[in-house]
């Protein structure tokens, strides 16, 4: 992407963030080139509601370094696809920012206009509109569950609950408000804070905007690992709610167990184990993780819990009131568990 110079003009406020707008963008001196990461390479296909269909940067500007736009410093980050580190040239505030192309960014953010604010959901803080694309603005976070769980192997049972408790809640928040989020995964969950305690949704880009009560949707895209059965049948429309609600089991499963319910290096043979849906409970997991885990991942759709209906299943409770105790205090390093029955294979690991 060439940017070029330009000086800025006073922003224009509407609704809860505001636009400003710079009829160019800025170059700053390129820096070596930083390599793509490969994502989520797998997806099944695109759609025009997720990231990777659209262009939130071209395939050069990735290549180019930092980048200013405004009073922001962008640097591409190599692990999250069209998203940048931001600094704050102003206040020395750092943020992560999303580009967008001028012709989708309006779409893709408003989901944000359609909910009411929520602690497990991040917000907008600022945009700016440059000459071809969008600079969308949020806090910055701390790292995503995805590689929390790589590195940790298996999360406890109470810190589990913690964190999964306010996954949930940010999606029951979006169902309510007739939002379905689509392509849910462990990476689509980060840390707002350094300690690793409080997880919010990082981003509605790529979610459905349901026109009424009914939930039905088409798309078939998404992280092959998280996908729910009846999206791999072939049959047309299935509820967007319901194959969440899939996805939040395969997350689950994923922190208490470290690796997916449904693996396989093949493709056809992973989507044949997820069409069975058959898998392992590993002994050691409470009675109340295993009901919640089974009441999820139902190969019938009309039979896993809600969203909301997650919230108040007993294990939360259980598991909170367990880890009071002085037995329940780990370490770190005393979470970390060799791995012995299956190795971790990048491809698998959306």
């Amino acid at each position: 992407m060439i940017v070029h110079r330009s000086s800025p003009v006073a922003c224009i406020r509407t609704g809860r963030y505001g636009h400003k707008r710079f009829d160019n963008e800025e170059p700053v001196a390129k820096c070596p080139r930083i390599s793509e990461s490969s994502g989520d390479a797998g997806l099944l296909g695109t759609s025009p509601g997720s990231p990777v269909s659209g262009t939130p940067l071209s395939a050069t500007s990735a290549h180019q370094g930092p980048a200013r736009i405004g009073q922001f410093l962008l640097l591409p980050l190599v692990d999250r696809v069209g998203v940048h580190s931001a600094w704050d040239i102003d206040n020395g505030e750092e943020l992560v920012c999303k580009v967008f192309d001028m012709g989708q960014y309006q779409e893709k953010i408003r989901a944000y206009s359609m909910l009411l604010k929520h602690r497990n959901i991040a917000q907008i803080r600022d945009i700016v509109l440059g000459e071809h694309m969008a600079y969308v603005f949020q806090e910055r976070d701390y790292g995503d569950m995805h590689t929390f769980v790589k590195r940790c192997k298996h999360v406890p049972e109470h810190q589990a609950a913690k964190l999964f408790y306010q996954a949930a809640s940010a999606v029951a928040h979006c169902h309510q408000a007739g939002i379905v989020l689509g392509d849910l995964k462990l990476r689509k969950f980060v840390f707002s804070d350094e300690k690793r305690t409080h997880v919010k949704l990082e981003g509605l880009e790529d979610c459905r905007i349901l026109p009424g009560e009914d939930d039905s949707v088409t798309d078939t895209h998404g992280c092959p690992a998280y996908v729910s059965p009846e999206i791999l049948s072939g049959g047309g429309s299935y509820s967007g709610k319901q194959a969440d609600a899939w996805s939040l089991g395969v997350m689950l499963y994923t922190m208490l167990v470290g690796r997916y319910p449904f693996h396989d290096s093949d493709p056809v043979a992973l989507f044949s184990k997820i069409r069975r849906g058959t898998y392992c409970l590993p002994e050691g997991l409470s009675l109340r993780a295993r009901c919640l885990l089974r009441s999820l991942l139902r190969r019938e759709p009309a039979e896993r819990l809600s969203a909301t209906d997650i919230l108040i299943h007993p294990w939360f409770h259980a598991s909170i009131q367990d880890a009071d105790g002085p037995e329940q205090e780990v370490g770190l390093t005393e979470q970390m568990v060799p791995q012995v029955e299956v190795e971790v294979d990048e491809q698998l690991f959306c």
